[in-house]
């Protein structure tokens, strides 16, 4: 198991972004964390000054940068697919554990992590609030008890976040899905619906993307059948949840052998 007895020094892939900023501050205010390293792009145009003037929270003497410095027991990749590209190799070439908390990853990147899971300790989740895998598990649990509905079950995904989101749906309501239709057997995904798609078919799972204002998160599952429904719901009212819940990764994941992790296994599930 994990030693936590002295800090674990952490190093920020994507330390620039908005996320990568709040893991910065965050981490700094966390007694068993140390940053040691924050790496950007070259061409950002902060690129080179301190990480924690960037991120606002004063000067923590570690500027952003483009290299993985010696010193460093594990990494969260919070960046975009390309980087996360580069940092799973890194990693493998220095045996780190790496946490990604980076979406849109392609189905060959998804499939490189699981080989990269073989060498390295890897946790890899589009989301990592600690209340969206929870719900996760409810959802999961909700599929597997209705899977065999008499009247059949209807599953409905509607997520909204805010305006700037690039990818529709949501990595998370993909992930809720797939969970769902592993227990249930939905072979078909359906999004938005407009004109006259007829009556709706049992096989499919409907997935509805909102982008409204600066909303952080929201996801809800809706299970409905005749004459009664059941939701599943979780929102984040900030998107600390995110990197809070990519610092309890982190700290889980050091000192872990080589394998392939999930949320789950940090909450104890």
């Amino acid at each position: 198991m994990a030693n936590h007895s002295k800090q674990i020094r952490l190093a920020i892939h994507g330390a620039a972004g908005r996320m990568g900023q709040r893991l910065v501050v965050l981490a700094s205010e966390n007694p068993q964390l140390k940053v040691v390293a924050a790496i950007d792009s070259p061409t950002h145009p902060r690129f080179g000054e301190d990480a924690g003037a960037i991120a606002g929270v004063g000067k923590l003497g570690v500027s952003l940068g483009d290299t993985l410095p010696e010193a460093v027991d594990v990494v969260i990749d919070f960046s975009v697919p390309e980087g996360t590209r580069r940092i799973v190799k890194l990693c493998i070439e220095r045996g780190l554990p790496l946490v990604i908390a980076t979406t849109g990853l392609d189905d060959a990147q998804q499939t490189g992590l699981k080989a990269a899971a073989e060498r390295i300790a890897l946790l890899w989740s589009p989301n990592t609030s600690l209340a969206v895998n929870l719900a996760m598990k409810l959802s999961r649990i909700a599929a597997e008890s209705l899977a065999k509905h008499s009247s059949g079950v209807d599953v409905e995904i509607i997520e909204r976040h805010h305006r700037f989101k690039e990818d529709a749906p949501s990595g998370t309501a993909l992930k809720f899905g797939e969970l769902i239709a592993e227990a249930m057997g939905q072979t078909h995904a359906r999004h938005g619906r407009h004109g006259r798609p007829g009556q709706r078919p049992r096989d499919e799972i409907g997935y509805h993307a909102v982008r409204i204002g600066d909303n952080p998160g929201e996801h809800t599952i809706c299970f409905g059948m005749i004459g009664e429904t059941v939701e599943v719901s979780v929102r984040a009212t900030n998107r600390d949840c995110y990197a809070l819940g990519a610092l309890e990764a982190a700290k889980f994941l050091h000192g872990e052998p080589p394998g392939m992790y999930a949320m789950t296994d940090v909450l104890g599930l």
